[in-house]
């Protein structure tokens, strides 16, 4: 079952279940190498270093670049991609995973900063679909993309700000968290059949009317000016989903495929190495794919460390 026929000292190596089982503990579930070794060992008797698995998954990742690169392909080509990033260590130094959630793929990049040359790299800068996201800066610098900015942050900080000012200053808050719950159930309403097409398009533009009368007005408290102007600048943005039924209104995909990472970075703090990243990007980008799309990620592993030359899995969208 090993995938060498080598003799003498080759002979010796992790096989392919042991590793597939190995990457799945490590990069999904979040074990540290350390942890996965002893999972290994008491489970199965297998006895192998951290720096034999360490070298073990980079060959993993390498037989699975062509998979990775067809996931960044088919993410560049998908309609609507919710992008989100979160620190990440390399040698101990902040560095920054990025993700896009499509509807068929998650991709993730673990690259040297946050902006928008970093995003491209997933994206690509002809990107033309639709981005859900927080509202980061770096995003609008897609320029050909349509955009729609989450409304579960802007929610969360009117909340905020009502909780801690006075009734006078918590008014435009709350007003704004009404408006925004409104579109909310506006969008329910329609997609439960409630309400015709015209009528979802009417109640639109009563709604971009209201949010237009509350940005008329001058606001004294320095934490609604902030809102405002920071409504101001995503007014164009917050309705796209009206605009486009089926549309997210958050960020949600993005947020839950990084929540992933952020486990793992708090169990054992990220890579020691940029090739220790690379591997962590590619693989990670298989497993979570596998998971969304409800495949069995054990036996594709297997079977891409048993191929005896480069297969793309059947995970990427429109291949084979």
């Amino acid at each position: 079952m090993q995938t060498s026929a080598a003799v003498g000292v080759g002979a010796v190596q992790l096989g392919p279940e042991a590793l597939a089982l190995a990457a799945i503990l490590n990069k999904q579930m979040g074990l540290s190498l350390g942890h996965t070794r002893q999972v290994l060992a008491a489970g199965f008797g297998l006895e192998v270093s951290c720096g034999g698995l360490y070298r073990a998954l980079a060959r993993m990742a390498r037989r699975a670049t062509p998979t990775y690169d067809g996931l960044v392909q088919a993410t560049r080509q998908a309609v609507v991609n919710v992008p989100d990033e979160t620190g990440w260590k390399v040698g101990g130094h902040l560095q920054w995973m990025h993700v896009a959630v499509s509807e068929r793929a998650t991709v993730y990049a673990i690259l040297p900063g946050r902006g928008y040359d970093q995003s491209v790299v997933i994206l690509g800068a002809a990107y033309a679909g639709f981005l859900v996201h927080d509202g980061w800066a770096p995003y609008y610098r897609f320029r050909k993309a349509f955009h729609q900015s989450c409304l579960r942050h802007l929610l969360t900080r009117c909340k905020e700000m009502a909780r801690i000012a006075s009734p006078a200053a918590a008014a435009f808050p709350l007003a704004v968290k009404d408006l925004l719950q409104a579109s909310l159930q506006l969008r329910d309403r329609y997609g439960e059949g409630e309400i015709s097409e015209h009528g979802l398009h009417s109640a639109t533009g009563r709604l971009e009317a209201q949010l237009d009368r509350l940005l008329e007005k001058s606001y004294r408290h320095p934490a609604n000016r902030r809102l405002a102007h920071h409504l101001e600048h995503e007014q164009p943005y917050l309705f796209t989903f009206l605009h486009c039924p089926g549309l997210d209104a958050t960020n949600h995909e993005a947020e839950r495929a990084i929540r992933w990472m952020v486990i793992a970075r708090k169990v054992w703090g990220g890579n020691r190495t940029w090739e220790g990243a690379r591997t962590q990007q590619i693989l990670v980008s298989v497993l979570r794919t596998c998971w969304q799309q409800g495949k069995d990620a054990f036996p594709r592993c297997v079977r891409l460390l048993r191929a005896p030359r480069t297969v793309i899995l059947d995970i990427v969208p429109g291949a084979g």
